[in-house]
């Protein structure tokens, strides 16, 4: 895979796919996980002495123009944690034309909302090629792991006209990712939580070849989840609300899955073990994360989007956790998993 290091970045304009698709409420972003992601390969660009660096990204799932998902406080919040940030309400034309010319070296702007235009989920050739003459693009730059399986215009039409890398957070993804499944330090554990059983199924099955425990918790285990492996290990007891609603792995299964965590090489974890968003639910979430992020000789993968916000929250009040990753992507890192084609990833391939 082709990534930012095989390349000379000296004077060059980038065009960077990143993923801001962030959480937002009132307008406020309430979670800035994917914005602070981003920063690494934002600082080797800098460092290598990118001329102009052009940032695209979509965010939500907009009907057209739709005001409420501009870009523009993603740009305000990037802003606070790395200089010279700029915004403008467009992805090409003039305007944009203008707005690169007059960056400095090594600045940073950031383009509206990719999704504001039909040619972007379209996969259209003429839309990126709009972008990139725009931009006067001379690399791109596919940091954006969250979106790499869909074929869209700024993950696969863009091959067709610009050398395509990846940059630092989509090298780190793919590098954890990847040592889950081809070479993990064994024991490995897969711990599966959440609530819809089809979702997770495949992983299930790909991963009774792969792991030497399976965990299935959360609303999967609690509707009577039946093991077809004797590796796979269900929750057997559960916290109960007021109408009999099991709505948490209770201290008997936690106890177990905490047994295997310690003894665990390989740690994937994807899906909450209760109904954690209200705390008196939360427990054994709380406790595997704790106990996975205390793991400091496994390697620990955190994906799926509950999951990850989950951790990272937890990790604000407890910054002691480390895990390998806090994957960005939730249905890109399930069909990593599944070793399904990804469309980004492919136009990486050297």
């Amino acid at each position: 895979m082709k990534t930012i290091r095989d390349i000379n970045l000296k004077n060059k304009t980038v065009l960077v796919r990143v993923d801001y698709n962030v959480p937002l409420k009132d307008g406020a972003i309430t979670d800035d996980l994917r914005i602070r992601a981003s920063l690494p390969t934002l600082e080797f660009l800098r460092k290598k002495g990118a001329n102009k660096i052009i940032l695209i990204s979509h965010l939500g799932r907009p009907e057209g123009k739709d005001k409420s998902l501009s870009l523009q406080p993603v740009a305000k919040s990037l802003n606070k944690l790395i200089p010279n940030v700029t915004f403008i309400d467009d992805v090409s034309g003039p305007d944009v034309e203008s707005a690169v010319e007059k960056l400095k070296n090594g600045a940073i702007l950031l383009l509206e909302n990719l999704r504001f235009y039909p040619g972007e989920e379209a996969n259209s050739d003429d839309f990126i090629r709009e972008i990139i003459d725009s931009t006067g693009a001379d690399v791109y730059v596919q940091d954006g792991f969250a979106v790499i399986h869909r074929a869209h215009a700024s993950t696969d039409a863009v091959k067709n006209h610009l050398p395509v890398y990846a940059g630092l957070l989509l090298e780190k993804e793919i590098q954890n990712l990847n040592s889950a499944i081809q070479n993990p330090k064994s024991p490995v554990l897969l711990i599966i939580g959440g609530a819809k059983v089809e979702d997770k199924q495949p992983l299930i099955e790909k991963f009774t070849n792969i792991a030497d425990q399976i965990v299935v918790g959360g609303k999967i285990a609690a509707d009577g989840y039946q093991a077809k492996h004797h590796k796979i290990y269900v929750a057997e007891d559960f916290d109960e609300n007021a109408e009999g609603q099991k709505l948490d792995v209770g201290p008997i299964s936690t106890a177990k899955i905490a047994n295997f965590i310690t003894d665990a090489q390989t740690i994937i974890w994807n899906g909450l073990l209760g109904y954690a968003e209200d705390p008196t639910y939360a427990t054994a979430s709380t406790i595997t994360a704790e106990l996975i992020g205390e793991n400091d000789h496994a390697t620990t993968i955190i994906c799926g989007g509950d999951t990850t916000g989950f951790v990272e929250t937890l990790m604000r009040d407890h910054p002691n956790l480390h895990y390998s990753l806090v994957s960005t992507g939730g249905g890109a890192a399930l069909e990593f998993l599944l070793g399904k084609p990804l469309s980004g990833i492919e136009a990486l391939q050297k």
